[in-house]
């Protein structure tokens, strides 16, 4: 490509509406623009890194015998309906209706579509295995939209749906997608690890995510460094190891706490420690009011309630809700006396001499013990902390940030059963098919390589997925011997079918240079001075070194990178 014949632009400032180095480096880069909150518009030096991560992608997939097809992005709102998935995205769904006020759903993801496209040659155990997968838009409401194209409300990702005849033959399937991500991440150059997950709305027996380690992740990735324990915070055990209390239990005791509300202000009026309190959480639970108790220096992990309750609608009690179940005011609950279940985190039956809430404006319960307390359930509803036992070997875990760039799923027969898509086996008897669903965030992966490779300059692609490999850059279009030889050699590399740019812009060398260096173009060969001694200057954008190359030697270089 001639960059005086294209639309091409660069900016010099960060600009004021990104909120990570990513997005500032894509939108500065002339990659992507934002057209409104969640939504970017994909520019031409974009679309071609796009295009790349697209055919890894497509070479991956199809080395592991998939076969692609496009589902429509407007779907039957009653499909999720009749799945019950309807319910589980809720406004993270767009709908609409049409003329005929039918209901539609823009796909946020289309386990329902794969599952009926397979209806149409899976009617007996011969048809199987096999794997169908798609490269589309996806559109689903975020709350809060960030981080660039990490966070968005309309997206493109890969997703692809294994169908098979029983369990077996599932996790061979789903083997090979795991062994494609691994080889998609690593021509990616990611840094990532592989996670143990929850399954959430998708469902299903087992998850595991492909997150690329980065400062801005969402995600908390549990680890440990003596084993190769991998987990999402979400779901990690906070495993049962801590010893009873050896004090002596008292009775409790109601004590007045004048607008302490707060653990750190009762802390502070109490003199005690967060770890001396049982924090109480009202919760709105489809509809019904819940009680979650966790130890004061612990947060509630709100997936494992979910989980547990097999819920759908999962938020904080309003005040007014709170004000209502403990007659008292905010910041006074506690889980003696309450009208409504009760759910306590294993680790308070360790507990001795807790303080509570006491359901009663400006008063705390001191030295209460678990037998004072009436739990509909105990269970592990507490988040894991940095420097816990792990699962596997008991030593500290650790933590790091990810970017959620890829998910496997085990779905078993959920889809099948819901929908109705059965096989006859070799008795002749209908069987529920067994699937596997697998997606990849292209704009995710496109932003985590970028989170993960710049410096100071601009963006460093990793040559398989850069715009273009190799551009040229005569220094002075005024001289027509440079403007000659990198003409000539430009002509040369298109014949050759190398991804080349060619910087015939009448600007300033600095200003080429710079630009080159933001958009993070591999390699560049420097056309200036030189050619007057028959050589040319080659960059390596990553490390910044420079070499001259004589003319004569330089098409060799130039076949070598490209091989």
């Amino acid at each position: 490509m001639k960059l005086s014949q294209s639309f091409f632009y660069t900016l010099r400032e960060d600009p004021r509406d990104e909120d990570s180095i990513s997005s500032s480096l894509l939108v500065r880069a002339g990659m992507i623009k934002k057209s409104s909150n969640g939504i970017y518009m994909i520019m031409p030096m974009g679309k071609k890194v796009l295009h790349k991560i697209e055919n890894v992608i497509r070479e991956e997939m199809d080395n592991k015998g998939a076969q692609e097809l496009l589902m429509p992005a407007l779907v039957p709102e009653d499909l999720y309906v009749q799945s019950g998935r309807r319910d589980v995205f809720g406004k993270n769904m767009f709908a609409l209706s049409d003329r005929y006020d039918k209901r539609y759903c823009l796909g946020p993801t289309h386990e329902e579509m794969f599952a009926i496209a397979a209806m149409m040659d899976g009617k007996s155990y011969r048809d199987f295995p096999y794997n169908l997968y798609q490269i589309q838009t996806k559109y689903r409401d975020e709350t809060r939209p960030r981080y660039g194209l990490i966070r968005v409300r309309e997206f493109i990702m890969k997703d692809a749906y294994s169908f098979d005849v029983d369990n077996e033959a599932s996790r061979i399937s789903y083997k090979k997608m795991y062994d494609a991500y691994c080889n998609i991440m690593d021509r990616f150059k990611l840094d990532y690890r592989i996670v143990t997950a929850d399954t959430g709305a998708m469902g299903g027996y087992l998850s595991e995510e492909f997150q690329a380690i980065s400062n801005i992740g969402e995600d908390v990735i549990v680890g440990c460094d003596d084993c190769d324990f991998s987990s999402n915070l979400e779901i990690t055990e906070v495993v049962d190891v801590y010893e009873d209390s050896k004090e002596e239990e008292l009775e409790k005791e109601l004590v007045y706490t004048p607008q302490a509300r707060t653990i750190e202000e009762v802390s502070n009026f109490l003199g005690k420690e967060p770890k001396d309190f049982v924090k109480t959480l009202l919760y709105n639970v489809d509809g019904k009011t819940m009680a979650f108790c966790v130890p004061g220096d612990r947060e509630l992990n709100e997936t494992k309630a979910v989980k547990l309750l097999l819920c759908n609608e999962f938020e904080l009690s309003d005040f007014e809700d709170v004000e209502r179940i403990t007659h008292a005011n905010v910041g006074f609950a506690g889980p003696i006396g309450l009208d409504c279940p009760v759910y306590v985190d294993r680790q308070i039956l360790h507990m001795k001499n807790f303080i509570v809430g006491a359901n009663k404006s400006d008063y705390h319960y001191k030295n209460v013990n678990c037998k004072d307390l009436k739990p509909t359930l105990v269970a592990d509803l507490s988040k894991v902390k940095e420097g816990d036992i792990c699962p596997n070997c008991g030593k500290p875990l650790t933590f790091k940030h990810g970017i959620e760039v890829g998910n496997l799923f085990n779905l078993g027969c959920k889809y099948s059963d819901m929908l109705g898509l059965l096989f006859t086996n070799q008795n002749n008897q209908p069987q529920p098919v067994w699937m596997g669903c697998y997606g990849i965030g292209l704009g995710r992966c496109m932003a985590a390589v970028v989170e993960q490779h710049y410096d100071d300059k601009g963006i460093i692609w990793p040559v398989e997925i850069a715009p273009f490999t190799l551009c040229i850059v005569p220094v002075s279009t005024k001289d027509e011997k440079q403007m000659q030889i990198a003409g000539e050699l430009y002509d040369w590399c298109k014949q050759k079918g190398y991804d080349v740019l060619l910087d015939d812009r009448n600007e300033r060398p600095g200003v080429k240079f710079k630009d080159m260096e933001l958009i993070g173009i591999p390699y560049r060969i420097t056309v200036g001075r030189g050619i007057a001694n028959g050589v040319v200057e080659f960059v390596e954008r990553e490390n910044g070194e420079k070499v001259d190359i004589s003319l004569d030697a330089i098409k060799s270089k130039i076949d070598e990178i490209f091989k």
